[in-house]
């Protein structure tokens, strides 16, 4: 199965946080880089999901060559 490098920004807007970041994350499709980056977040963002998501799909994605472990390759965050 193809895996795709998604480069994802999610922050929180002022005033109700000023939080997120950036997330560089290997997944096979929006569903699971959604988990991987939820499961990292433990649960701190929860209020702010349904945003996480759009933020997903809006997110650049690169086509990977080769087939590696999906993960959370870096992320920044505040």
């Amino acid at each position: 199965m193809t895996k795709y490098l998604y480069v994802v920004e999610h922050f929180v807007p002022f005033p109700q946080s000023e939080y997120g970041g950036v997330w560089n994350v290997v997944a096979e499709n929006d569903d699971e880089c959604f988990d991987l980056i939820a499961t990292s977040d433990n649960d701190f963002n929860h209020p702010h999901y349904n945003r996480l998501r759009e933020n997903i799909m809006k997110a650049p994605t690169y086509a990977l060559a080769e087939d590696i472990e999906s993960c959370i390759v870096e992320e920044f965050t505040t």
